[in-house]
Parts: C-alpha cells; structure tokens; sequence
C-alpha cells in the first residue's frame, strides 16, 4: 500500500500525488490530509508531501523519479510475512 501525507493548497502535495499516480501503477494509494489530525500535524509538520510504502517513508517534500516505482516493486518481491516488519529505511510509525 502506498500512503501520500498531504495538505490542501499544496502545490508540492500536488506534484507528489501526480508522481506517485504515475509511478505506482497497480498499487492500492491512499491520500491522507495531515491536517484532518492533530497527530498526523504533529508528525509531519511542514515536512508534506511524505510517500510511504508498505510502511516505509520513501520521500519526503519531493519524490524523486522512480522512488515510488521502485519502493513497490521491492514490496511485492518481499514474502507477506515480511510485508510491514522492520526494514532499511525510516519506519513510519
């Protein structure tokens, strides 16, 4: 699964959103607007667009080209056992 932490009237969020439509192809997304949770606000403050995939943060304020495509591609190659146990990278949490 990838997840978008996003805000309205963000125009990097946006760009965010586009990349990963494009990139990640055939994978469930979701958009959550962090300012919908005083949580989510204080986890992320002013560091949106943040990719996650499968749990881990792949990107953050901007997605680099092909981050997202390679970040799921890793995710499904790995057993579902696996899926959303600690690997390299920041754990979203």
């Amino acid at each position: 699964m990838v997840v978008v932490y996003t805000r309205e009237r963000c125009g990097l969020c946006r760009s965010a959103e586009a990349a990963v439509a494009k990139e990640a192809r055939g994978a469930e997304v979701r958009h959550i607007d962090v300012d919908t949770d005083d949580e989510l606000q204080r986890r992320y403050g002013v560091r949106v667009p943040v990719v996650v995939v499968d749990g881990v943060e792949v990107a953050e304020v901007e997605v680099p080209r092909g981050a997202v495509r390679r970040a799921v591609k890793a995710a499904r190659s790995r057993p579902a056992r696996a899926r959303g146990a600690f690997r390299r990278g920041r754990r979203a949490t």
